[in-house]
């Protein structure tokens, strides 16, 4: 298949993605299976993307640490993609924040272990929240990171990370 054909699928892909979730008309049924859920959302990064010009490349195997290499701006970036959780604030029910988990987990024959990427292992996060696909460096994240929609309570606001200043095309545009 051309990078051309490829493009095309990707991009009908995306529609179709887009079309199944809405008429499913929640994300429960998705979410019932957790590496549906993964899949989904590396699926939708990789297709926005692709979208905004970006070349896409995958690793063979499941062996590295990262999902996808973006090539953009002359580098190449090591993306692992993360679904965002949302999170609803308690007093007024309101959508507050959505959150990834900044992990990964192995095991061993002493069970499991959970460990926090680097900067060795990756350059970026990747999620897709709300037909939009966002980009967290990893110098930004401990063993989570939340991005909030709206602002906090108590209206902090240093080391508050708010959702739209993630968005791939902006950070990208820093990047260059």
């Amino acid at each position: 298949m051309s990078l051309l054909g490829l493009g095309e699928y990707l991009v009908k892909a995306h529609h179709f993605l887009d079309e199944m979730r809405k008429a499913i008309n929640t994300e429960k049924h998705i979410l019932e299976n957790t590496k549906r859920v993964g899949n989904l959302t590396e699926l939708q990064c990789i297709t926005y993307l692709y979208s905004l010009g970006y070349s896409i490349s995958i690793p063979y195997g499941n062996a590295d640490k990262y999902d996808i290499i973006l090539d953009a701006n002359n580098h190449l970036y090591k993306v692992q993609i993360k679904h965002a959780k949302e999170y609803f604030d308690k007093s007024d029910g309101e959508l507050a924040y959505i959150k990834i988990n900044c992990t990964w987990q192995s095991h061993n024959t002493n069970g499991y272990k959970r460990t926090k990427y680097v900067a060795e292992n990756i350059d970026y996060f990747a999620t897709y929240y709300k037909d939009k696909c966002y980009l967290i460096p990893v110098s930004e994240c401990s063993t989570e990171k939340i991005l909030r929609i709206k602002p906090s309570k108590n209206y902090q606001i240093q080391k508050v990370s708010m959702l739209e200043d993630y968005e791939a095309e902006k950070i990208l545009k820093l990047s260059s």
